[in-house]
């Protein structure tokens, strides 16, 4: 490609590119850009949403760039406040260790192994001094630091601020120090953190780094950021006919904004696709996305399993099998708000009485609205549905 196509390519899915004519110098130097993206593994799967910055740095991959995968093993216990208006309680070490470990295992669905730099950002920030972040803290205001929009709204509303979030920007900035970063990617929410790494960059004598910024991802409810906290995410490792179905379930205004940032399609493309049915569009997203993280022939069999399930009104064809006690059924009858907790379909009693009472619970095809069941065949299996999740019941030590 030539300088000018390599930008066209990686302005798509890109919210904004600071500064354009400093990437189109590095680009022109013809050796390989460092490209970092930092996520703090706040939670144990990674999620759609993170996904539209990690295919960024797949775009620049496709380019013989480095991608620099930077695991925020220390700022994660500092808490990024990025558009936060209350303090995040810390984490700790076990949590971030635990959560890591699966970001390393779930990135290269994605990225090329081979053009990868996984990295930890404790390595160098733990390694430092009082003396060393003091003066890494001279290097900054705080008048500077406050006219962040998220600070400056809690400075003005009365609201919080710990001392240690405002040190966040400035851990942020240091890694693209440590890493002699040339580019660094960032959702539209990072965009301050961003600007205050080249501000530092440059302190270090260091040529600073192009800031590319890509939109944030809107949550299956298609109002608020894609985020588990939120239960409106599609993680990357659901099972293949959960992350079908969530995605059938988007609407079709939303639906654009998936193909647009989460898959590689032109916009042609995409626009060609915007002639047809959007049921069919919707059933192509689903199949891409199973595609992209699980198999071809996964994708097959989730289509099939949401075709009998959502569209038929028909059991799943593979149900989870709980196996139980006998014991449990006391003089030929069993207590339904027992059960469920027990078999993964509610979380407590009181949430499986909640259940029951609404309706919500069918056994062996049939409405359950009492709290006990009686059993006139001891040894046959329970069907168990509970809104969308199927489980089977089966008794160990029957006759």
């Amino acid at each position: 490609m030539t300088i000018d196509e390599q930008l066209a390519y990686l302005r798509r899915g890109a919210s904004e590119i600071i500064r354009e004519e400093e990437l189109k110098e590095r680009l022109a130097l013809g050796r390989p850009l460092r490209v970092k993206a930092g996520f703090d593994p706040t939670s144990a799967d990674l999620h759609l949403g993170h996904t539209v910055l990690i295919r960024k740095m797949k775009h620049f991959q496709d380019l013989g760039h480095t991608a620099i995968f930077l695991i925020g093993d220390f700022t994660a216990r500092i808490g990024d406040p990025s558009g936060r208006n209350a303090t995040r309680p810390p984490m700790t070490s076990q949590e971030i260790e635990a959560n890591a470990r699966t970001y390393q295992e779930q990135v290269f669905k994605i990225l090329d192994p081979a053009r990868t730099e996984v990295r930890f950002n404790s390595q160098w920030l733990g390694a430092m001094k009082f003396d060393d972040v003091i003066r890494l803290c001279s290097r900054y205001t705080a008048a500077r630091m406050l006219e962040r929009d998220d600070f400056a709204k809690r400075y003005r509303e009365g609201t919080p601020i710990s001392v240690h979030e405002l040190l966040y920007p400035l851990a942020q900035a240091y890694d693209s120090v440590a890493l002699r970063c040339d580019v660094e990617l960032g959702g539209t929410d990072q965009k301050f953190n961003l600007l205050v790494g080249r501000e530092i960059q440059k302190d270090f004598g260091l040529p600073p780094q192009i800031v590319a910024t890509t939109p944030i991802l809107e949550g299956l409810d298609g109002v608020q950021k894609m985020s588990k906290s939120l239960g409106n995410y599609i993680g990357i490792t659901e099972p293949p006919p959960v992350m079908y179905r969530k995605v059938m379930q988007t609407s079709d205004e939303l639906m654009w904004r998936y193909y647009e940032l989460l898959t590689d399609l032109s916009l042609a493309e995409i626009g060609r696709l915007r002639e047809g049915h959007p049921m069919e569009a919707k059933k192509e997203l689903a199949r891409r996305m199973v595609v992209d993280f699980h198999s071809a022939a996964e994708a097959v069999r989730a289509a099939e399993e949401f075709h009998r399930v959502v569209q038929q009104g028909l059991a799943p064809a593979l149900i989870p099998v709980v196996d139980l006690p006998a014991s449990l059924r006391l003089a030929g009858a069993i207590r339904v708000d027992k059960l469920l907790p027990q078999v993964g379909l509610a979380e407590s009693i009181a949430d499986a009485t909640r259940k029951i009472k609404a309706g919500a619970v069918e056994i062996n095809g049939r409405r359950h609205r009492d709290l006990g069941l009686k059993i006139d065949d001891p040894g046959g299996e329970l069907l168990i549905q509970v809104g969308k999740q199927w489980r089977r019941v089966r008794w160990l030590g029957s006759d």
